[in-house]
């Protein structure tokens, strides 16, 4: 038997991680366990339900805090641990909660037969912060599916258009580029934030008065999180995903956007560089990240070979098949 213990949110939140899960779990067809994120009880629980000898792939976010939950089955169950982002390299964590949070899951990887991680870059960390021997370690890439490609704003004679997808936390970094928007209002452009408003209400709420501080009410757009058939025309209208991240195991909208022909520019943050962006900037640096964004708005025949770039990489993206034959490795 293999079974995944995903959060038990995995169909109400949309975020990287949730969509790993989800695809992998359609793709195997491996048994799903849900568990709430912090809750012990339910991981011991459903941990207890599967037979001795079977092999559980357990989403960090649920088992990372809790090793004496993997201890307890270790023995008897091959656990692998699968890291998406380590639980303390979340910004935005205190000192003493981001020291907790490391010595919890260095304790529970402690207790898995393998680690699978979604980038080399992850791999590394949980080598030297979490001291894992590599052996141990495989990396499972996200896939990606087809996707139509986006017409962009050309098509319908509007200014270019400009896509932040991901969970509003300063994790992703929104309010660098509202920051960096703030130096371009000469030009045309409008940019959406896309995303989960939940995950940091305080950080939202900095956010969205950094927007009307800058004068930019008119142009960005904070909408909350869009899946799905609402997700869809967002992708259609976007002429470059922007990717502002302070930090970043791999960047899933990467590929999800080049599978679309829609160019990316991306902080050069953690594993991203493995997401195959586009073009790079410096990791929180706001005036590369505005210069980059002013010369691709200014310059039509850079636009034009950033797209290009784009729809040559669509057919080389990496399938879901992939990434499961991967994790199977570990699961074995």
């Amino acid at each position: 038997m293999i079974a995944v213990v995903v959060p038990d949110d995995i169909d109400g939140v949309p975020s990287g991680g949730n969509v790993y899960d989800r695809r992998v779990l359609q793709v195997s067809g491996w048994d799903e366990l849900r568990v709430p994120v912090e809750d012990a009880r339910a991981l011991a629980d459903v941990l207890r339900g599967v037979p001795d000898g079977g092999s559980v792939l357990v989403d960090g976010l649920v088992g990372g805090r809790f090793p004496a939950v993997l201890a307890a089955h270790a023995a008897r169950l091959r656990l692998v641990p699968l890291v998406h982002l380590p639980l303390a390299d979340e910004r935005g964590l205190s000192a003493g909660r981001a020291h907790e949070l490391r010595e919890l899951e260095t304790a529970a990887l402690g207790h898995a037969a393998a680690v699978a991680t979604t980038s080399r870059w992850t791999a590394d960390r949980v080598v030297a912060v979490h001291g894992v021997d590599p052996a141990r370690v495989v990396v499972a890439p996200p896939g990606v599916d087809p996707a139509p490609p986006a017409p962009g704003s050309a098509v319908a004679g509007v200014r270019p258009r400009l896509l932040c997808l991901g969970a509003l936390t300063p994790t992703k970094g929104q309010d660098l580029l509202v920051d960096a928007l703030a130096g371009l209002r000469a030009q045309d452009w409008t940019c959406s934030l896309v995303g989960p408003l939940t995950r940091d209400p305080g950080f939202v709420a900095s956010l969205r008065a950094r927007v009307i501080a800058h004068g930019l009410a008119d142009r960005v757009t904070v909408t909350g999180p869009l899946v799905g058939d609402r997700l869809r025309p967002v992708w259609a209208a976007t002429d470059l995903l922007v990717v502002p991240s302070r930090t970043e195991t791999f960047g899933m909208v990467v590929p999800e956007a080049l599978a679309r022909g829609i160019p990316v520019l991306a902080a050069d943050v953690g594993g991203v560089r493995e997401a195959g962006p586009t073009a790079l900037v410096p990791a929180e640096n706001v005036g590369a990240l505005a210069a980059a964004l002013r010369h691709w708005l200014a310059d039509p025949v850079r636009r034009s070979g950033w797209r290009i770039s784009a729809w040559a990489r669509r057919g080389t993206l990496p399938s879901w098949i992939t990434t499961v034959h991967r994790l199977r490795r570990a699961l074995a």
